[in-house]
């Protein structure tokens, strides 16, 4: 089966988010799997591929799987991939249907005829407008069919209805892109794509209400049938103690006395008071209301006064403001960091006790997954696929992999974590708790097989569906 693969960011080329994760780990895993995989993806500045072409360079991942890299410096050759601090650029419409219409032009100039054309969010939600529009009565095209995966139905592309004629199709497809009297790039892929498939099987579910749908959820509700979830999964070649370069010492769930000399090397670089007893709560996230950043900062002072935590991202000013103004409060017990840093996280899940992730709504995380390996304990919002993944120890003591909390309240956050402190404090209890989940298996080559499964259901091949 031949796979054409579209992400706007892969790992390691390219990354904002864990859309980057997910399209450099999966295609990785299904050409492992047999399949024949090309991967397209913008060139974006710094990214220097094996061969350069006039319209795109290539790099060869295996015998199964290359990247192909669309170029226009005018539109790539930026410090940013989608907005500046000042805010998105005006020309991302331009530049991202460029990006689709470009590699489908390519896949024909390279003879590459897909069975599966699969998209990721709305930066590549045009491959299957196009697919029905521009190219329905290419036979190069006859046998494909198109997949979009959501990864997070919040970001959706809108652009003024006046710049329709950038994208180059009929007025008589613009119903399928308008909604609010605004261009939806993400509703145009939705309407337009074979089937649908988002990042856990609870999103699949939430994306369908009022509260979690984004202004789509009609939408979805309308393509129900063809709408599925397919839980993410870990690159353990990038993220496991065993293996971590970047972390201060490796160890694995048989040695989990390592694990503790990370967190006294990390109180000692960032200035915390040490003492292997104290409790840390580590957290690596987008610093926004969508990952509980309110609900943290309301909570924050009073956590601060029992426990340590130790916070790496960026987001939205006023958060930046509130957390900073806490720093100084509670030297001992609290390290911020306002930054992109790929080592300091691994050094944070090594480093952490619990991991936190407060979230309004998660479509899946890949958070959660990895701290498992890390034999850290996720405390969580029960949303998304943090609900999937996490079954709380408090009430589930013996199948439990981390602490959940349902309401979403400071106050819920706060008990949620005392009861997490009192757990830690029977040490022979948490260290099986560790061993538990480090054990658990959240790879891309059994999560590989479930995308096969979908391709084959959308291409007609009688494997059967993924629900």
């Amino acid at each position: 089966m031949k796979v054409a693969f579209f992400s706007s960011e892969v790992f390691p080329f390219a990354k904002t988010g864990g859309l980057a994760d997910v399209s450099g780990a999966l295609p990785k895993a299904l050409s492992e799997l047999g399949l024949e995989v090309k991967v397209f993806m913008p060139l974006y500045k710094n990214i220097k591929p094996e061969v350069l072409s006039e319209s795109f360079g290539e790099t060869k991942v295996s015998n199964s799987m290359e990247i192909i890299f669309i170029k226009n410096d005018e539109f790539y050759l930026r410090d940013y991939l989608y907005n500046t601090p000042e805010g998105d650029y005006p020309d991302n419409l331009e530049r991202f249907s460029f990006f689709c219409r470009k590699s489908l032009e390519i896949l024909k100039e390279i003879n590459f005829s897909p069975d599966i054309l699969h998209c990721n969010d709305w930066q590549s939600s045009l491959v299957p407008v196009y697919l029905k529009s521009l190219y329905k009565n290419d036979p190069f095209f006859k046998k494909a069919r198109s997949v979009l995966t959501v990864h997070n139905l919040a970001f959706q592309g809108y652009f003024p209805l006046d710049k329709f004629g950038i994208i180059g199709i009929d007025e008589g497809n613009k119903a399928d892109l308008e909604i609010y009297g605004r261009i939806n790039l993400l509703k145009g892929g939705l309407i337009s794509s074979d089937r649908i498939n988002t990042v856990s099987p609870s999103y699949a579910e939430e994306i369908q209400t009022e509260e979690f749908g984004c202004g789509l959820d009609a939408v979805l509700r309308e393509n129900k049938e063809k709408l599925s979830g397919i839980l993410n999964a870990v690159d353990y070649e990038v993220w496991s103690p065993e293996t971590d370069a970047s972390i201060y010492h490796k160890y694995n769930f048989g040695s989990l006395k390592e694990k503790i000399e990370n967190k006294l090397s990390l109180q000692k670089e960032f200035g915390l008071s040490k003492g292997r007893d104290k409790f840390l709560i580590g957290m690596v996230t987008r610093l926004a209301e969508q990952k509980g950043v309110d609900i943290l900062a309301e909570s924050l002072p009073e956590i601060l006064k029992k426990y340590q935590v130790v916070i790496l991202g960026t987001g939205e000013p006023k958060y930046h403001r509130i957390l900073s103004s806490l720093v100084e409060s509670y030297p001992e017990n609290f390290s911020l960091h306002l930054k992109f840093d790929e080592t300091l996280a691994h050094k944070i899940y090594a480093s952490s006790d619990v991991f936190l992730m407060p979230s309004r709504f998660e479509p899946c995380g890949l958070s959660q997954l990895i701290s498992f390996k890390y034999a850290v304990l996720p405390l969580v919002k029960a949303t998304g696929g943090l609900k999937d993944t996490v079954t709380d120890c408090i009430s589930d003591p013996q199948s439990g992999t981390g602490f959940v909390f349902t309401e979403y309240s400071a106050k819920a956050l706060i008990e949620k974590a005392d009861q997490a402190y009192n757990l830690f404090q029977d040490k022979s209890n948490w260290r099986l708790l560790q061993q538990r989940v480090s054990a658990l298996n959240f790879s891309w080559e059994e999560t590989a097989k479930k995308y096969l499964s979908l391709y084959g259901q959308v291409a007609g091949t009688g494997l059967s569906p993924v629900l």
